[in-house]
């Protein structure tokens, strides 16, 4: 095993979509994959949004038991690309103000299901990932592998959204999107990328200076 530190964590960072596979109740058995929107939340783990008519909805309630993939290839190169697959449970979960904030930062055209009032979050529990990262970069990991440190609170994300927001040299196209102790989420015009910091953020201090250096660094390359 060749996994480069935190590859499997920006991964489920850098992309929008993922595949979910659950357990099909009819033909029962099989499994039943479905492509969709995903966004990482504080611990990174896939939260997604589904109406409670879809089939894959129906067949988490039966078996929460599912797969998860998520691949980055630039060039359409798939197999030098990574990819993720990731063994766990979905759970729903309460949409706060602040979890349905987060989540539309990701994917803003979500507003429209979120109206309808149909649709739910739900959060995957992690047992298991198999990383693959190019020739000689792949493996297992357990889980609790993915992060070790405490994540950020709802509060201080949002404390740090505020001052990237309001900082003076912020290009205007430069939008961040999230930040954890490890990097920052962002939306350059309408491409999605991921900042990554030289070292995991211990405290604060450190983060508003990753992210004073993340723009500065956006502003010369812009």
């Amino acid at each position: 095993m060749n996994i480069p530190a935190h590859a499997p964590l920006h991964l489920l960072h850098q992309v929008a979509t993922g595949t979910l596979a659950t357990h099909s109740r009819q033909p029962e058995g099989f499994p039943y994959p479905s492509i969709l929107p995903f966004a990482p939340d504080s611990r990174h783990r896939p939260t997604i949004l589904i109406s409670r008519l879809a089939e894959h909805t129906r067949n988490l309630q039966a078996d929460p038991r599912a797969g998860f993939l998520v691949s980055h290839a630039p060039d359409d190169d798939v197999l030098n690309g990574q990819r993720l697959t990731l063994l766990g449970a979905f759970e729903p979960i309460d949409a706060s103000p602040a979890l349905a904030r987060r989540y539309l930062r990701y994917h803003p055209d979500a507003a429209r299901y979120l109206a309808l009032g149909d649709f739910s979050f739900w959060t995957m529990s992690l047992e298991r990932m198999r990383f693959i990262g190019g020739f000689g970069a792949m493996g297992w990991l357990d889980g609790a592998e993915l992060d070790t440190l405490e994540p950020l609170s709802c509060d201080e994300e949002e404390t740090l959204l505020a001052f990237f927001e309001t900082y003076p040299q912020r290009p205007e196209h430069l939008e961040l999107l999230g930040v954890d102790r490890y990097g920052a989420d962002l939306k350059i015009r309408t491409v999605r990328n991921r900042f990554i910091f030289e070292t995991a953020a211990k405290d604060i201090e450190f983060l508003h200076a990753a992210l004073e250096d993340c723009i500065a660094r956006n502003k010369r390359a812009s």
